[in-house]
């Protein structure tokens, strides 16, 4: 008869006959030559996933997502400059001068950056973001792995192709388009495992320090994937609660003492990060308009292959992917998980809590409205019943909220895997016997009786391979689409600025950076190492009612640079756009204007000519040296 298994790993979570499980986990402590293949696998796919970055890695950046990618390039200087000048790094002014902007109120992944800083200061931080980035990829995949490996499934293989999955599924390679912080996941294997072992008894200490630390740390990293890790282990907690009530009250002594002393780690570590991000200067409360809370899910993109993969075609996004691609699992894998949920939510635990954490945030990830193949119907989803300033959650994107059913569906696959290489084995060959003791009798080998009847369903095995095969190789990623950016000017990358830029005063670039304008300028503080501070820039910061606002609020002279750009022609321009111009440069202390090559030149050059005066030309760039004029 099937017993749960009294493990205090995740075995525990699967109803397995003891013959089929693992007898003792101390030789998978050490690796194998499996698991060094397996990761030495997982390092090339995430090499592959780059390949276009590595053709010309100091001029190219994402072809999606080309603003982000400059940022988290601006990130890796951000951290080395903070390292290099031993400055705050929770804040810098070398962005929207003379403002600045709150780094722990950003995506800052000063957990990576900071760590990392000499290899930036070394290999410069186009190299690092195109490095990590796949490191990250790999990374995750190797955590995920060595969790299923050691504590839910026997089979290696069933690990490899459950980590694998972690690391590299459609919806972790959209975000990987510039958004390194979301494929930044090794540390959520290893969250989610120390709190499922938080009841081990007499061990409560210890597992809560690991956690505690943990979870302060992946702060530093990702604060939004380690929400959705926490409202994904409260369900499993839950889940367990329900279905094994008892082991649930005999384990809560011990479970809530370690949360006790996690939670107090955590706090200790963080308190003064976090009441920076919220309390500190440039800080802000929510995004205006709650803007991120229309983004749900649309049910068919989980049928759909993703733009990334190779089953994949780009047209489709212009349809139902224009917010973000969080599934797109294809229609195999997701018929393939509905089969597999079948067959083996009767005889596993983890099987039932997969399909729990599947149902619970499929539908909370709908949004505010049911969206079907593009169209938003009038069926209300549950965000409608949330207030957009509901703290904690007055950020999230109810689609990302569908990353924990992709975590929770490549747990499903090692599950799956290591179910079908169970079928057609002979219990006894399962089995290690013990040698006997002192006159005890010899016990029978596996030749001494007939082989039992599971040995007939050998067809299971290679058709349950087949059939996870078949649903994942539609879903390997393509090298992330890359496209060439324009390198900064030598005027800038030889220090040619340096004597027209004295301490506490600003080099304003032109157009000045934004969230929208200004990609090839934003760069040119990163690719100097944030020697110069600049105005503008691409981040969140308060707008004048302390709502969050992506990119500095837009000054007179700022507007006119962005719609003459648009326009590609100068407007009639006034006594008082002078004088606002003139203001705006005392504003953002800048000493020095510069144009460098851009396809507006002309007409920018023609703009601010006629704004501030005649510029010099120096070295490749216009020069505007306006020290005199702003005093």
């Amino acid at each position: 008869m099937a017993v749960p298994v009294v493990d205090p790993s995740l075995n525990s979570l699967t109803d397995a006959d003891p013959a089929e499980v693992e007898p003792t986990r101390r030789s998978r402590r050490r690796p194998a030559r499996a698991d060094l293949l397996a990761l030495g696998a997982y390092v090339v796919l995430g090499v592959f996933v780059c390949l276009n970055y590595w053709g010309d890695v100091q001029s190219r950046v994402s072809s999606h997502l080309p603003t982000d990618h400059s940022w988290f390039e601006w990130l890796f200087a951000h951290g080395a400059y903070s390292l290099r000048h031993l400055e705050n790094p929770l804040f810098t002014a070398r962005q929207n001068a003379p403002d600045g902007v709150n780094m722990m109120a950003n995506t800052s992944l000063l957990g990576v950056t900071l760590p990392l800083a000499p290899l930036t200061m070394l290999l410069g931080p186009q190299v690092m973001y195109a490095l990590y980035l796949g490191g990250a990829l790999a990374a995750t995949a190797g955590t995920g792995y060595w969790v299923l490996s050691r504590h839910l499934v026997r089979s290696r293989a069933a690990a490899f192709v459950g980590g694998a999955f972690l690391g590299f599924a459609p919806g972790i390679i959209h975000h990987a388009n510039g958004q390194p912080n979301f494929v930044s996941n090794f540390l959520l294997p290893l969250i989610v495992l120390r709190v499922l072992r938080l009841g081990e008894p007499g061990r409560w200490r210890r597992n809560g320090l690991v956690l505690g630390a943990l979870v302060a740390y992946q702060i530093f990293i990702n604060e939004e994937m380690l929400l959705l890790t926490a409202l994904a282990c409260l369900v499993v907690v839950l889940a367990y609660i329900v279905q094994r009530p008892a082991a649930a009250r005999a384990a809560a002594g011990p479970f809530l003492a370690g949360l006790g002393v996690a939670g107090g780690l955590a706090l200790l570590l963080a308190a003064y990060p976090i009441w920076f991000q919220f309390n500190g200067p440039q800080s802000y409360r929510g995004l205006q308009g709650g803007v991120f809370h229309n983004w749900g899910e649309d049910l068919v993109a989980f049928v759909t292959f993703a733009r990334d993969t190779w089953a994949g075609d780009p047209a489709v996004e212009q349809t139902i992917g224009l917010t973000e691609q969080n599934t797109w699992f294809g229609w195999p894998l997701v018929l393939l998980s509905v089969v597999a949920l079948v067959l083996l939510v009767r005889r596993s635990l983890a099987a039932r809590i997969v399909a729990v954490l599947i149902v619970v945030f499929t539908v909370a990830s709908i949004g505010p409205r049911v969206r079907f193949d593009g169209v938003e119907t009038g069926v209300r989803g549950p965000w409608s019943y949330v207030p957009d300033d509901l703290p904690l959650v007055e950020m999230m994107m109810p689609t990302r909220l569908t990353l924990v059913v992709t975590a929770a569906v490549g747990v499903l696959l090692a599950l799956t895997w290591d179910a079908a290489s169970r079928q057609g084995r002979p219990v006894a060959d399962r089995v290690r016997v013990p040698a006997p003791r002192a006159g005890e009798p010899t016990p029978a080998t596996p030749g001494d009786a007939p082989a039992p009847v599971a040995s007939r369903r050998r067809w299971l095995r290679p058709v349950g391979y087949a059939a996870v095969a078949l649903a994942l190789l539609p879903l390997l990623p393509r090298p992330l689409p890359a496209q060439p950016v324009d390198p900064p000017p030598h005027f800038i990358t030889a220090g040619g600025w340096r004597p027209y830029v004295p301490a506490g005063r600003t080099l304003v670039p032109v157009p000045i950076p934004s969230n929208v304008h200004g990609l090839p300028t934003l760069r040119w503080s990163a690719l100097t190492g944030q020697e110069f501070p600049v105005p503008g820039g691409y981040f969140i910061g308060p707008n004048e009612v302390g709502e969050g606002v992506f990119g500095a609020p837009n000054r007179p002279t700022s507007s006119l640079i962005y719609s003459t750009m648009d326009a590609g022609a100068v407007p009639t321009l006034t006594d008082e756009n002078r004088r606002q111009a003139v203001e705006d440069l005392r504003f953002w202390r800048a000493s020095v204007v510069v144009l460098g090559a851009h396809p507006r030149e002309a007409v920018l050059r023609e703009l601010v000519t006629a704004l501030i005066g005649p510029p010099q030309r120096v070295d490749d760039v216009w020069v505007w040296d306006v020290r005199t004029l702003v005093g």
